[in-house]
């Protein structure tokens, strides 16, 4: 009888390699950073929604006026439209506190850069920044903060006019503590009405802004009426030089 050939071991199929993902990095990066697209996708649209909606509707009341009411147990707050005020106040306002308001688009670089050389950012902020953080956000320094209102500066200016930011800055701003608004605090410190305000006194009422809590429009030190002087100037020739049309009433043909 044949011997039979010794039988060759079976070897295991060899699998193939899978084939590598190149792409796997960025998916990802992808699944980390949707999360945070989303989240900044909501608070756009509902940023977006509320700034539409000011554009035509006066703000109602704002986070800080809330908790200073919390805090004094009493605020004092009253609209005042801007054809309704002298063209004195939002001159000096915009001496005062952004004096290249008509020429930029929210943010003064100029400003900014000085700002930055001099080690302070005192005097950065323009009236179109202080609106955003005052109507729509709260008082602080953090980085999301100031990441918001540099995104909700550049809404306000995309769908407000000039004349409408300056209207709601004459109207949320503290002028003294507790006290909000052109209208209230023209009514604690003076005796006349806003639309025959001069520009003497409408230097004294925005000379206070950097520091409402501690400054009196009605109680000046001898430094701060030099510096209101300075303003009334400074108000005269924004309007002589034209660099306040963008807010100021079109004359009469």
């Amino acid at each position: 009888m044949a011997r039979r050939p010794p039988s060759k071991p079976v070897e295991a199929p060899v699998e193939p390699k899978p084939p590598r993902d190149w792409f796997l990095p960025v998916r990802l990066v992808l699944w980390f950073v949707r999360p945070f697209v989303k989240f900044s996708l909501i608070i756009l649209l509902i940023s977006t929604a509320l700034v539409s909606i000011y554009k035509w509707v006066n703000p109602p009341l704002t986070y800080y006026m809330y908790v200073e009411f919390n805090r004094l147990g009493v605020i004092r707050k009253d609209w005042r439209d801007l054809e309704d005020m002298s063209i004195y106040i939002p001159l000096a306002v915009a001496a005062a506190e952004d004096a290249n308001f008509c020429d930029h688009n929210g943010f003064d670089f100029d400003a900014i850069e000085t700002a930055i050389e001099g080690g302070s950012g005192r005097g950065a902020s323009t009236i179109s920044q202080q609106v955003a953080k005052n109507v729509f956000l709260w008082p602080g320094r953090s980085w999301a903060r100031k990441g918001l209102e540099t995104g909700i500066t550049v809404l306000i200016e995309s769908l407000w006019s000039k004349r409408r930011i300056m209207e709601v800055y004459l109207n949320v701003v503290e002028f003294d503590e507790g006290v909000f608004g052109v209208d209230a605090a023209i009514g604690m410190h003076f005796g006349y009405s806003p639309e025959n305000f001069r520009v003497a006194d409408a230097a004294r009422l925005a000379v206070v802004l950097p520091n409402p809590k501690e400054r009196a429009a009605g109680n000046l030190s001898g430094s701060l009426k030099r510096r209101a002087s300075g303003i009334a100037i400074g108000a005269t020739t924004l309007r002589d030089e034209g660099r306040a049309d963008c807010f100021l009433p079109k004359a009469s043909p």
